[in-house]
């Protein structure tokens, strides 16, 4: 259970407002990036804010808890309504991932000026809050990156795609799949213990922790 990792009260609880730290902060991007972009869909059904209440889905945040992954309330657009079409989709998908970077790499500040000072590690409860909330903001920034649907990396991976001519509707047919090899991954990684999707999101992380300068 995911609950193994978190032994102390406390850190549970650092772990649960992290989370919703994290999630609140993806998608209110993805909505701004939205609006930005020319579609109001988000802003009119009320996404288009950092209250958490808009953002949290309940059965993902149980889920998160039960086999280590989860989700927030997808932000809907209208692709149509979009200045770039496919270019606009890209960057709402990847305003997600993006905030969650930008949001570790400023709340590890502290700590890295704290090691540049004394040469070591920081200690207390507010530092052990930080090191929950950058390692989940690099964590759910890392799986968002992968190029499988319905996560934000696939909408670079359709990019691609159509620069090579792949059309439309066969692009779009790649979401029935993805979930399931998504899910495949997940439920094969828990039941073999072989770290398959923990291998896939290493390299993501390791980058991730190096551009944020994460100390923790």
């Amino acid at each position: 259970m995911f609950f193994a990792q978190f032994q102390q009260l406390d850190t549970l609880i650092f772990f649960i407002v992290a989370l919703i730290i994290a999630v609140t902060v993806h998608e209110a991007a993805h909505a701004l990036v939205a609006y930005w972009q020319g579609d109001q869909t988000a802003k009119m059904l009320g996404r288009l804010t950092l209250d958490p209440r808009s953002h949290m889905d309940p059965i993902g945040t149980i889920m998160l808890f039960l086999v280590g992954f989860g989700w927030g309330r997808p932000v809907p657009y209208n692709p149509n309504h979009l200045k770039n079409g496919t270019v606009s989709e890209v960057l709402i998908a990847l305003a997600g991932p993006a905030s969650n970077i930008i949001t570790a790499f400023i709340l590890a500040l502290p700590a890295r000026i704290y090691v540049a000072t004394n040469a070591a590690l920081p200690e207390g409860q507010v530092y052990t809050f930080l090191a929950v909330v950058v390692t989940l903001n690099i964590f759910l920034a890392a799986f968002n990156l992968i190029p499988l649907p319905p996560l934000d990396g696939s909408k670079v991976l359709y990019l691609v795609l159509e620069s090579f001519g792949v059309s439309r509707w066969r692009i779009l047919s790649l979401e029935q799949y993805g979930p399931m090899i998504l899910l495949g991954l997940i439920v094969m990684d828990r039941l073999t213990n072989t770290g398959i999707l923990f291998g896939i999101l290493e390299p993501i992380i390791a980058f991730l922790q190096f551009l944020v300068g994460a100390s923790f």
